[in-house]
């Protein structure tokens, strides 16, 4: 029996459409791959370091993040602030990939997330005229 056009185009309209369907999840895989690490979520790190007494505290600290990110420009732009002044180091924006890779750089002493207290207000552990104390006895 021959079959007509448009027998034909009935049966080739769910192939299509599964050939599409099967084209556009592989496309959306392939994009989804791409972006991973780019996806990465940076966090606010704080970084201590041993800096030599002779070498100057934010090229220390520089050179110190450049092999993790790089270059020096990316190190410069993940850098928020140097601390000189009652330790040395550096607070940066950096994946978990990078505060691993930099726990191993010489001279490094301890990479923590930054954290942000607030001693009063809203979740402070005031409640009805109590206060509650943290580890400032």
């Amino acid at each position: 029996m021959k079959k007509t056009s448009s027998q034909l185009r009935q049966l080739s309209n769910p192939l299509l459409i599964l050939l599409f369907l099967t084209a556009a999840a592989a496309m959306a895989a392939e994009t989804e791959k791409q972006a991973a690490p780019a996806a990465q979520e940076t966090a606010v790190h704080i970084v201590y370091v041993d800096r030599p007494e002779d070498a100057d505290p934010e090229e220390f600290h520089l050179r110190t993040l450049t092999p993790v990110l790089g270059s020096e420009q990316k190190a410069r732009d993940a850098v928020l602030y140097h601390y000189k002044t009652a330790a040395s180091g550096f607070s940066a924006k950096l994946t978990p990939q990078q505060v691993e890779a930099l726990k191993e750089q010489p001279g490094v002493l301890q990479v923590v997330p930054s954290q942000t207290y607030q001693l009063h207000g809203p979740g402070s552990g005031t409640r009805q005229g109590t206060t509650r104390t943290l580890g400032l006895t």
